[in-house]
């Protein structure tokens, strides 16, 4: 069981190694492709990996089926504005004029790591959840499903390590910094499992709004934060062919594993 938790945790650390792979200052038009990259895997990720399993837990549950989707997503976006105004607040009493690009990138790198932390606690209780009904023998959950649904989180995580650790590193950051920040949003996972084991009576029936909680703090973050990023200058529509990639290879990944 310790493995299959552990198994989506790997996945965001292979995808966090691969800034091993690139220069010490990432290319203006890569960086452009990538932070649409990122853009498209979590728009993708918040409506196959979040808001579509909210919806179907919630009507297993017996609830109104899109209740606490609609509810737990406009919490998530309400909360990371809040989350981005207290940013804002801090930043304007300590930067200047002359490092105001430099603070902003760092805001919005700082505001993509707590989405896609946040959006980390959830898959971790769905993997935890699916071991717990593995351990209560009466829930029809196989070994071969559970870590089934363990390797399938962890290959989408591969994409989600990688766009914390990349724009860390065109900020900056040295490579082992980059791909420790990137390994470190996935640690929640497994420690959310390990809690949805213990915790499982209580976390279940409120799962289908943490899952939707996550994906509106994403959505915002895309929105606010990484298209207007990757929008600025010339070269746009290398940003639109970097989000139909990862909202393709998303979609596919999340679709095809299920």
């Amino acid at each position: 069981m310790l493995i299959g938790i552990l198994i989506p945790f790997l996945g965001t650390t292979i995808g966090a190694s691969l800034v091993f792979l690139l220069k010490n200052k990432i290319n203006p038009i890569i960086q452009k492709i990538l932070l649409g990259f990122a853009a498209g895997v979590m728009i993708a990720a918040s409506v196959w990996s979040l808001l579509m399993p909210s919806i179907d837990m919630a009507s297993t549950q017996g609830k109104i089926a899109w209740l606490p989707a609609v509810i737990g997503f406009m919490i998530g976006v309400i909360s990371l504005c809040l989350v981005n105004n207290f940013v804002d607040k801090i930043e304007n009493k300590q930067k200047n004029n002359k490092n105001s690009n430099i603070t902003d990138k760092i805001k919005s790198t700082s505001m993509l790591v707590i989405a896609v932390t946040l959006h980390n606690i959830p898959e971790g209780m769905a993997v935890g959840v699916a071991f717990a009904g593995l351990l209560s023998q009466n829930a029809g959950i196989s070994l071969l499903e559970a870590f089934a649904l363990s390797i399938g989180i962890a290959i989408q995580n591969i994409p989600e390590g990688a766009i914390i650790s990349m724009p860390l590193l065109s900020e900056g950051k040295s490579k082992l910094k980059a791909f420790t920040s990137g390994t470190l949003s996935g640690i929640v996972e497994p420690i959310a499992a390990f809690i949805t084991i213990l915790l499982t009576n209580i976390v279940v029936p409120i799962l289908p709004y943490l899952l939707s909680f996550a994906a509106g703090a994403m959505i915002h973050v895309v929105v606010s934060e990484l298209i207007p990023e990757a929008q600025g200058g010339k070269k746009s529509n290398l940003v639109t062919i970097g989000v139909s990639i990862g909202f393709a290879l998303m979609m596919l990944l999340d679709v095809a594993l299920g």
